[in-house]
């Protein structure tokens, strides 16, 4: 087995470790290009190996529905700008505001008619397998990134959370904040996602495990909206008036913590998701939020890009599975 071709469970890197990813380069391209400051602020980990000998185009696709796709594409316009002067060019194309496998499919297939020289995309479904397999098999690198299809595709690599242990991670802090009781409401982005789908299972499957004692509701499906997460959480509230915490796996976990603020329940109830961006640093701060799991949406976006000019560039090699280990940032009702 190559050295580099591990288990998809296993720790490739330490997030934020300040170190470039593992790369097999030629002994004579081994100086790197140093990464612009807001790359290095967002943690990205890859550095371009230099300019490619040949213009190169790219094209990165992900969705467009919440802050988090916001977030992605900051790392996205980021490694445009930084890859320009390395004669690469990027375009960062939408796959909408639906989380399905069609407008995936939609997207890889138009990549490819318009003859990419490596693509970037959150391949989330197991019905995109076939596409990146053709994407592949027509000699066009993929990176797959934020969330990979469960069934295994011959992308070229991957690159994000295993979304079960960051799951397992929220239900341990959760079954830690209620001492073993209480009761919790679960709001997922998109049924049938299966980063999604993984991280519900994650956290329930630990607390039904080891804290039977907290009662878990139904979950219910946001579509990544957070006026859809605040109407939600509000009705939530009123139905249960001893909730202790609502639960999201994907968008909106700002608008549950506002329907939080607006009832006056900082403190009482709170709202445990992912990603911290910078507009929900109040919630932290006041107490509606518990903690964000974070996955570092700018740094996958950044170094996916980064990573495929190199593969071209320099013939470099990645690991198959690259792990972005998760990080919780805590608000101030947190039990540390």
């Amino acid at each position: 087995m190559d050295r580099f071709q591990l288990s998809r469970r296993q720790l490739l890197i330490a997030g934020g470790s300040g170190l470039v990813l593992p790369l097999i380069p030629s002994p004579a391209f081994a100086a790197t290009v140093p990464l612009s400051k807001a790359a290095a602020t967002f943690g990205a980990q890859v550095a371009a190996m230099g300019p490619a000998p040949k213009p190169l185009r790219l094209a990165a696709l992900s969705f467009q529905s919440a802050a988090f796709w916001d977030a992605i594409g900051e790392g996205i316009t980021e490694a445009t700008s930084y890859l320009k002067p390395l004669n690469t060019t990027v375009d960062h194309i939408s796959f909408g505001a639906t989380l399905d496998v069609e407008s995936v499919v939609a997207g890889l297939n138009a990549a490819l008619a318009k003859q990419y020289d490596g693509i970037a995309a959150v391949t989330v479904f197991d019905g995109t397998v076939s596409k990146v397999n053709e994407i592949i098999d027509a000699g066009v690198p993929l990176v797959a990134y934020v969330a990979d299809s469960a069934q295994r595709s011959k992308r070229t690599c991957a690159l994000g959370q295993v979304a079960i242990n960051a799951g397992k991670a929220a239900g341990e802090l959760i079954a830690k904040q209620l001492g073993g009781k209480g009761k919790i409401a679960v709001i997922t982005g998109w049924f049938g996602a299966p980063q999604l789908d993984d991280r519900m299972k994650g956290a329930i499957d630990y607390l039904k495990t080891n804290a039977p004692g907290i009662t878990i509701f139904e979950p219910i499906e946001n579509k990544d909206d957070a006026n859809t997460a605040y109407q939600q959480a509000s009705d939530l509230i009123t139905a249960h008036q001893d909730l202790n915490i609502i639960y999201i796996t994907g968008g909106g976990p700002e608008g549950a913590a506002k329907a939080i603020r607006d009832a006056g329940l900082a403190g009482k109830v709170f709202v445990v998701g992912y990603d911290f961006l910078p507009d929900r640093q109040t919630y932290l701060d006041k107490g509606e939020m518990l903690a964000l799991v974070s996955q570092e949406p700018q740094r996958q976006s950044f170094d996916s890009l980064v990573m495929l000019h190199n593969i071209l560039a320099y013939k470099a090699t990645y690991p198959t599975d690259v792990e972005i280990i998760a990080k919780m940032t805590l608000g101030k009702f947190a039990k540390s």
